[in-house]
């Protein structure tokens, strides 16, 4: 592995919690071994008890920030969705197929819309290469967007139509994209070789989406605790870095810092 340029770190994608994974000090730890300076608090699928995240942010803003979780199935949502974002949360997570009780089924992502904040977006089994999506946000232009974990088209058993379709949706400036850990779309080298753990060659997909996208709507995200259950917090930062080390510095410092920053804004 090469040599790789000091830039400012911000890990996109990470959970902490005392139900599930781990609590915010192995995070801490984490990011301190491997020279992230700052980290977004994503809240775990179908935890809505959000008060321990948001303590930690509140324990830790000059390094985190929360990005909450709602359930929209909750006639009570929208309101809860203010209450968070008064409490400093920056964003709100929801699933691609998220909708809302009553006569409005987009009324949480209108709220989101309405209170500014973004929302991170969960979507497996193709579900950002549907009519239903796309339609979603055709309605709502204004409000940003962000795919995670290459909108979950990377791994080999999603199909090359999902693929073009899911990530055709750079044509709209309001969506960002996140790249994950190399896990998440490289097959695991068994026996291991070599000090590198995957196949290669490495399918060429996060090229593919630098060059849909571009560096300024890509962020880097670790999905940590779960990716220490394969190439580790270290390797999840190091590989997609060195996948993207022949990009010039600016777009690498965007990549892996300066996009998260800018969409989930840190209080210092």
């Amino acid at each position: 592995m090469s040599e790789l340029p000091e830039i400012s770190i911000v890990d996109s994608h990470c959970h902490a919690s005392i139900r599930w994974f781990e609590p915010v000090e192995t995070l801490l730890f984490q990011m301190d071994r491997c020279g992230v300076e700052r980290a977004v608090l994503i809240g775990n699928l179908f935890e809505f008890d959000q008060s321990y995240q948001q303590a930690c942010f509140h324990a830790h803003a000059d390094r985190l920030v929360s990005v909450v979780i709602i359930d929209p199935s909750d006639p009570a949502a929208v309101t809860s969705l203010e209450k968070h974002v008064a409490d400093g949360a920056v964003g709100v997570r929801l699933r691609a197929e998220d909708r809302s009780p009553g006569d409005d089924p987009l009324a949480i992502w209108r709220a989101a819309d309405r209170l500014g904040i973004p929302v991170s977006c969960f979507g497996v089994n193709g579900a950002f290469a549907t009519d239903g999506f796309r339609e979603l946000v055709e309605e709502l232009p204004t409000l940003t967007i962000v795919l995670e974990n290459l909108a979950f088209v990377g791994g080999p058993d999603r199909t090359d139509g999902e693929r073009s379709t899911a990530w055709g949706l750079a044509r709209y400036p309001s969506l960002y994209i996140k790249v994950p850990a190399l896990s998440s779309i490289a097959h695991r080298e068994l026996p291991y070789t070599s000090l590198f753990p995957f196949q290669r060659p490495i399918p060429p997909f996060i090229q593919t989406v630098y060059d849909l996208w571009g560096p300024e709507r890509m962020m880097w995200g670790s999905d940590f605790p779960p990716v220490t259950g394969r190439e580790g917090y270290f390797s999840a930062l190091r590989y997609p870095r060195d996948e993207l080390g022949d990009k010039p510095l600016e777009a690498q410092q965007q990549i892996f810092g300066g996009t998260a920053a800018k969409v989930f804004p840190f209080r210092a």
